[in-house]
């Protein structure tokens, strides 16, 4: 006996495609970037700049609805599982072809993710799919293939766990399992990422490194009516503020990198320019790491002491409001947030008392790193000043991003660490990516994520009998779970949460679309599949 779970529906694309139909399709937009784009290979790229273009390039068998963090299917037509939740049995489309000309069929989703877990590609994404049975010796090049990713046939694909995984589905909509051609990899090798082919909605006209990045329009894309543009192109060494007086001029139609923090006060005073400017939650988390294996941080007592002495308004104040102060691990957009929790309250009389308990009643020295990258410097001195008046003395080390995660993966390497400019944004809507990645104890590894060097084998065990709970009379259930789980880390303090930082998304005003993909929670800065032209 299987439980059918979904079919895919095609009424919610056409109901926007009906919805949007008074606004023009085709045109060109422009979207301004300071940086470079690193990769487009699905496999590899993660983060916040390609994320977004590689979904626009490339599809995997689920997806969401536009706007929202409801799982959809997209290469998959419809899909089971099993009643004992280990057993994952999709039925692909059979109109879908890469941007080669070829039919995609089963064995190109097990090659893609068999890619994803062979060490040699060097994927941040393997360690989500080494639940797979047999994705374990096949990474460790015990196995040939994995065991658990069985073609059935060319249009049927079949997933075995080790055991129910709740998360699936949404890891199935990660970009690292999305599909590509074995022949396009092999033809490319290392450099596919400059050179992708995938059956998105887009397809890459042209790439020329430090000036611009240009889509063009699928014609062969299965989905009706997407993409609603012809073309994007993206502009790449133009300063924010430049970008800014581009947009002003009609001459980009995206800031890329956003509002510039310089700015945003102008900006949203002006009736003008403020009309341009959407507003939205976004799932994110901006933290301080306290190292618990680093003396007096490994002391419970000195890390909640340390929760208590920040000014969490203040520093949303400082960004001019773009974030609201947390006091969790989940932001609220994300299911699992608890609502009743209040978190250590902003009391540095108390903070000192901790202190005093701990045996550090004079205080002590410390280092905080942070992003060189404004306003993450600001953000630090703040939380400088704010510990300095319970008799803690910090040391700022303001580096580049990269040099800062190399010290948050370094056992010792980070006593505290503002994760502002790298702060957890969510892979994908279940309170488990808030914990598996960055606070569990396999996490707790040189190069990982955990940058708290937090472990706390009980709540793994309990986050993982949360993961086992995949049946849907059981969600209530399992999220009830997650905030116990959360509460324990608040009690055990390896972070400081910080703030919750909301979403500004500024475009010209001849751009159009449904309604959240300006501040599409999935798609950062924007889901470019779903913008029209006016």
């Amino acid at each position: 006996m299987k439980r059918v779970v979904a079919t895919v529906v095609l009424a919610v694309a056409l109901i926007m495609s009906l919805a949007l139909s008074a606004a023009a399709s085709g045109g060109n937009v422009v979207v301004s970037f300071k940086s470079d784009v690193s990769t487009l290979d699905p496999a590899i790229g993660y983060d916040w700049q390609n994320w977004s273009i590689i979904k626009s390039i490339f599809n995997g068998l689920m997806d969401y609805v536009p706007g929202t963090t409801k799982l959809r299917t997209k290469l998959a037509k419809s899909y089971e599982i099993s009643p004992d939740g280990l057993t994952y049995t999709f039925h692909l489309r059979d109109d879908v072809v890469f941007h080669n000309g070829r039919k995609v069929v089963a064995s190109d989703v097990k090659y893609s993710l068999e890619r994803v877990l062979n060490p040699e590609t060097q994927s941040p994404g393997l360690g989500f799919y080494l639940g797979i049975k047999g994705a374990k010796a096949f990474s460790e090049g015990e196995a040939e293939e994995v065991s658990g990713i069985k073609v059935i046939d060319d249009h049927t694909i079949q997933f075995v766990l080790n055991e129910p995984n709740a998360a699936f589905l949404h890891i199935l909509a990660l970009n690292f399992s999305f599909v590509v051609p074995k022949e396009e990899v092999e033809k490319y090798g290392k450099d596919f990422g400059h050179h992708p082919v995938g059956t998105g909605a887009f397809r890459l006209k042209e790439w020329v490194l430090g000036q611009r990045l240009v889509l063009e329009r699928n014609p062969d894309y299965f989905i009706p009516n997407r993409p609603q543009v012809d073309q994007i192109t993206f502009l790449i060494g133009i300063e924010p503020t430049v970008a800014l007086l581009k947009l002003q001029r009609g001459e980009v139609d995206i800031l890329g990198d956003g509002i510039p923090p310089a700015r945003f006060v102008q900006v949203m005073k002006d009736p003008k320019l403020s009309k341009l400017v959407e507003q939205g939650e976004q799932i994110q988390t901006g933290y301080v790491t306290l190292n618990t294996r680093v003396k007096p941080l490994d002391n419970k007592k000195v890390r909640q002491a340390l929760n208590m002495a920040i000014n969490k308004e203040r520093i949303c104040l400082m960004i001019n409001n773009r974030a609201v102060p947390a006091n969790q691990v989940l932001p609220p957009l994300m299911p699992g947030y608890d609502t009743e929790f209040s978190g250590y309250p902003y009391d540095p009389e108390k903070a000192k008392a901790l202190l005093a308990e701990a045996g550090y009643s004079n205080g002590f020295s410390t280092v905080l790193y942070c992003s060189n990258v404004d306003p993450n410097p600001r953000i630090a001195q703040a939380i400088q000043q704010d510990l300095a008046a319970i008799g803690v003395n910090v040391e700022i080390k303001a580096l580049a991003p990269s040099t800062v995660i190399q010290a948050g993966g370094t056992e010792g390497g980070a006593p505290m660490l503002w994760s502002g400019g790298m702060a957890w944004i969510a892979d994908y809507p279940d309170p488990n990516n808030f914990y598996w990645p960055i606070l569990a104890s396999a996490s707790a590894t040189s190069g990982g994520w955990n940058w708290a060097w937090y472990s706390n084998p009980e709540l793994d065990a309990l986050a993982a009998k949360a993961d086992t709970m995949v049946a849907p009379e059981e969600q209530e259930e399992r999220l009830e779970l997650w905030k116990k789980i959360y509460r324990q880390v608040m009690e055990d303090a390896p972070w400081i949460p910080i703030f919750h930082e909301k979403r500004f998304t500024m475009h010209s005003e001849r751009l159009t679309g449904p309604e959240g993909i300006f501040v599409d929670p999935i798609h950062i800065p924007v889901n470019y599949e779903e913008v029209q032209i006016r």
